[in-house]
């Protein structure tokens, strides 16, 4: 499979990227806990059929010492004992954040009165900013077809 278009090419792309990751830096810097935000950014990426996000993040939480238990478990999550209930909240927030178009209201208030539960505000500024910076890659690669598989931990910086 070849992507639509060379994304990394693109002085556009590359301008537009460069914004997007001093987003990312902001948020992998904030208070809101690093497996949390892989954890979240793997599952909007599966709901968004992204394969190059997927493969990326499920390989950086692998080598941030995330278990493959736990990886193989997102797509389940709620079935699943071994995530937190902050991470659950943090996954039904993601995943409503990110199907925003299949939900009548949007996100429920019974979602964000959860995870405000476990978060406080700047963490939750953090997380509905991840929800909707990954939703962005994630579209940016499926319409282009980005491949997935060759990623490498870090290459990115």
């Amino acid at each position: 499979m070849e992507a639509r278009l060379n994304v990394f090419a693109s002085p556009v792309a590359g301008k537009l990227i460069k914004h997007l990751g001093s987003a990312g830096k902001v948020i992998a810097d904030s208070e809101l806990p690093a497996a949390t935000q892989e954890l979240v950014k793997i599952r909007a990426s599966q709901i968004n059929g992204c394969g190059f996000c997927t493969d990326m993040h499920t390989k950086d939480a692998t080598a941030a010492g995330e278990t493959s238990l736990r990886l193989n478990l997102i797509a389940a999550w709620r079935e699943a004992t071994v995530f937190t209930d902050a991470e659950r909240a943090a996954l039904e927030l993601t995943e409503q954040g990110t199907r925003i178009a299949d939900a009548a209201g949007g996100v429920t208030d019974e979602a964000w009165a959860n995870a405000a539960k476990h978060y406080d505000e700047e963490q939750l500024v953090a997380l509905m900013s991840l929800i909707a910076l990954i939703n962005m890659y994630n579209r940016l690669n499926v319409i282009v077809r980005q491949p997935a598989g060759d990623y490498q931990p870090g290459q990115f910086g």
